[in-house]
């Protein structure tokens, strides 16, 4: 007999799949087609991924506003592009008091966090090439690397030598295509750490970078382990997928 647990202490063992749906829904906020074959398959997953993709969101630190807006950072990401539960995270950051700004601020962060693949790819072009006839690193752009380079995990040194021009259009994306008023330092740091550690982006260099600026900001180990677990269970996109081209085929 399974007798699992939730983290209040609340039985899960012997649900009907009525009330594995209604727990379902309860924990993640929705119901769709792919959740509706895989109870009819194997309601033992639908309960317990409920239960494991739900554990972060119920039991850390975050708040509701910042546990939505980090996974709609997820679910924006270029390497996920998940609309289905972007619309879903969306509306209900709106609901637990997420401003406009606050969204923009983030699909912001969603568009910068390719840049930091592409400086450690240059580092490594610096690293097999020849940088002596490259030009020093002017003082005025320096400042500029100095203090948004780590705060956005960008390692710009090399870049910066190789092509100063293009690191001059970077820092103004970062700049001036960020909205007024919207996340703080802290909140930043935190999204950036759930879209460089998620499976989809994982880079090490930029997690490294980020959780070095987010201790200086103050936020708590418990704070940042909860920004990194939130982006695990996206891998269940993939069986949601598995799930809908089986009921296609099952229905031909």
């Amino acid at each position: 007999m399974d007798h699992t647990r939730d983290e209040t202490g609340n039985e899960m063992g012997d649900m009907t799949p009525a009330q594995i749906k209604e727990f379902f829904i309860e924990q993640r906020g929705y119901w769709r087609p792919w959740t509706e074959t895989m109870l009819e398959a194997n309601p033992g997953f639908i309960k317990q991924y409920a239960h494991y993709a739900g554990y972060p969101a119920r039991t850390g630190p975050l708040t509701p506003r910042m546990v939505e807006l980090i996974y709609v950072a997820l679910d924006a990401s270029s390497s996920h592009l998940f609309e289905a539960g972007l619309q879903t995270h969306m509306k209900r950051a709106l609901e637990v008091g997420a401003t406009q700004t606050d969204i923009f601020d983030v699909l912001h962060l969603v568009a910068v966090q390719g840049i930091a693949h592409t400086c450690q790819a240059a580092d490594i072009l610096a690293e097999m090439t020849d940088l002596s006839m490259a030009e020093p690193i002017e003082g005025k752009l320096q400042s500029r690397i100095d203090r948004l380079g780590a705060p956005y995990a960008l390692s710009l040194a090399a870049m910066a030598r190789l092509d100063p021009g293009y690191v001059e259009t970077l820092l103004g994306f970062i700049e001036e295509g960020q909205p007024g008023n919207g996340l703080s330092q802290a909140e930043r740091s935190l999204v950036q750490l759930a879209l460089h550690a998620c499976f989809t982006a994982f880079n090490p260099g930029a997690i490294r970078q980020i959780i070095g600026t987010a201790l200086s900001q103050g936020l708590t180990s418990p704070e940042l382990l909860q920004a990194i677990q939130l982006g695990a269970h996206l891998a269940v996109h993939g069986t949601a997928l598995g799930a809908n081209v089986f009921r296609q085929l099952a229905a031909k």
